[in-house]
């Protein structure tokens, strides 16, 4: 969804840019780049020299949420007369004469590493009086992006050069008349001041499960929001789950000692001569949320090294350049892309072997993630390094997590 100032025809285009992920100044350095952009092309002028205000003539492949007030057009139907109009996404299976290209996806967007067909949004809009060429055009303002929730600020209208466009045939190309830009980042703090995620760590040598922090995400004791988690085993959780009465709109969550609606779980499994493996499982502890084409970024020492990974997708990000340290994992499409919400099938895993190489050591932690994100948000963790002999406590570590479990 999102709301401007405008008028003339444009076409409208959101990218997502490529990983997605997040921090609380709305910037990660494993992601410099993570923001959603807004391209405002104008492909026409519209010639309404005689309207007496700004008006939205036409859309294809978003809608206005609202029409407004358009008494003062006899003769005509706008699309919408309001100057501030909450325009959002057509769903899938649009008819095609309201379509046009990169539309119809239900507001929902992918990563571009992910899925760069997914990755972008586009509608079309006709607009009244805003001027009828680059001299006289007024500059939209004021864009507010909902995806959903607080969590994205839209910058200022930068002039940029125009779009150009290739025909059905790529022999001609056709250029934008003025283009604009607005880039929209996110900050996980605005969005939500509590974490949605924790990491848990446990290894093959040592028999301690390092259970996700205490109250991480929240906790069951919080008397302000009594009724906020639920038992696995409640006879009356049909009762209370979204869509079954229950309205509000915190997520609620299976009642656990971290009270966070998803959890990932990194084990280290096994020991090989040459190789070492491990085992991620990412479970869904919200009772309301199907969490659909999940995404889970880590940071690992050397992972060159990956020799094979099961049951996910896997890209390396090298947000270094050279150094491959981060790796990007999603679900395979129509197996485990889909995170069902809390219960029996509300987790996915695998597991990934990697080569030894001479600085592989299990020693001070070196083989858990140095960062884990799930969905782009942070997750937290109390990060436990057990050694073969000897057992280390180290502080509270925030670790941008993904999914949980195990």
């Amino acid at each position: 969804m999102i709301a401007f100032l405008a008028n003339f025809t444009i076409a409208l285009l959101f990218l997502l840019s490529c990983t997605y992920f997040t921090s609380t100044d709305a910037y990660d350095a494993l992601d410099p780049h993570g923001n959603i952009t807004i391209k405002w092309d104008i492909m026409s002028w519209t010639p309404d020299g005689d309207v007496v205000r700004e008006i939205i003539w036409s859309m294809n492949g978003g809608q206005a949420t609202e029409q407004g007030d358009c008494s003062g057009f006899k003769n005509s139907f706008p699309h919408c007369c309001k100057r501030n109009p909450t325009i959002v996404d057509l769903l899938p299976g649009t008819p095609y004469n309201q379509q046009i290209a990169n539309c119809c996806k239900g507001g929902v967007l992918n990563s571009w590493l992910q899925d760069p067909a997914h990755a972008a949004g586009s509608f079309q809009l006709s607009v009244g009086r805003a001027g009828t060429s680059n001299k006289t055009v007024r500059v939209p303002k004021n864009f507010t992006l909902q995806a959903p929730g607080p969590g994205y600020t839209c910058g200022r209208v930068k002039i940029v050069k125009p779009s150009k466009f290739f025909t059905s045939d790529k022999r001609r190309v056709t250029q934008a008349l003025m283009a604009w830009n607005v880039t929209c980042t996110y900050s996980q703090f605005l969005a939500k001041k509590s974490p949605t995620c924790c990491v848990s760590l446990s290894s093959f040598y040592n028999d301690t499960i390092v259970p996700c922090p205490t109250c991480s995400c929240g906790c069951q004791s919080n008397m302000e929001k009594p009724g906020s988690c639920v038992e696995a085993n409640s006879p009356h959780l049909a009762s209370v789950v979204p869509g079954s009465g229950n309205n509000s709109s915190l997520p609620l969550v299976q009642c656990t000692s971290h009270m966070c609606p998803v959890r990932v779980h990194w084990h280290i499994k096994l020991n090989y001569k040459e190789y070492w493996r491990v085992k991620i499982t990412v479970t869904n502890f919200n009772h309301g949320m199907n969490y659909s084409d999940w995404n889970l970024v880590f940071q690992l020492p050397n992972l060159n090294n990956m020799a094979q990974i099961f049951s996910f997708n896997y890209k390396p990000l090298n947000p270094y350049g050279a150094i491959n340290d981060t790796a990007m994992l999603w679900g395979i499409r129509y197996y485990n892309d889909l995170l069902m919400q809390a219960g029996p099938l509300g987790n996915v895993q695998s597991e990934i072997l990697l080569r030894k190489d001479a600085s592989f050591t299990f020693e001070k932690g070196w083989a858990f993630p140095r960062r884990v994100y799930f969905n782009g948000d942070k997750c937290e963790a109390y990060l436990w390094l057990p050694n073969a002999s000897s057992r280390n406590y180290i502080s509270l570590l925030m670790l941008n997590g993904f999914d949980h479990s195990f």
